[in-house]
């Protein structure tokens, strides 16, 4: 099954929404947003290289990775405010490119069961302004979504036919 993510951002608001389902189950996509080994396989557009400097993945805990390719570096970090497995974790996240700081995105990550075995993945960010949401998908941000969600389907993959054997 080819699912593609759901961004939503109605004009003039403040937050957007990406909704995604996954062909496994919700503890292994848990899995594969919180452990670091695992993250850094699928995040990101394809052809970039990610580089986890910190993560602490806790209520309170903070990380911060890089993504580079042909020599540009984007470095992105944030503080986890609430992390229940396997539902639901909030946090910031910032990009650390920006002229000034104070660009921070407020963003809420759901995990739904879903009938045989698959797993729906609801996103909420909340930004400042409707400018910093407006520049956010400007930037890409939708192909660098649907790119790490397509790698991710293939981490899935090759969890699932590991833990087959």
């Amino acid at each position: 099954m080819n699912n593609k993510a759901a961004v939503i951002a109605e004009p003039g608001k403040q937050e957007l929404f990406i909704t995604r389902e996954f062909n496994a189950s919700r503890e292994m996509v848990w899995r594969a947003h919180t452990e670091p080994e695992l993250y850094q396989q699928w995040v990101g557009p394809h052809g970039m290289r990610m580089t986890i400097e910190e993560w602490d993945f806790r209520d309170g805990g903070s990380y911060r990775y890089t993504h580079e390719r042909d020599g540009h570096k984007y470095s992105f970090f944030g503080v986890n405010h609430e992390v229940h497995s396997p539902d639901r974790f909030i946090g910031t996240f910032e990009f650390d490119g920006l002229p000034e700081r104070g660009h921070v995105i407020m963003g809420k990550t759901t995990f739904e069961t879903l009938p045989e075995g698959r797993c729906r993945v609801i996103h909420q960010s909340v930004f400042f302004s409707v400018e910093d949401r407006d520049g956010m998908i400007a930037s890409g941000m939708e192909r660098g979504v649907n790119d790490g969600y397509e790698k991710l389907d293939q981490l899935l993959m090759s969890l699932d036919l590991a833990s087959d054997k």
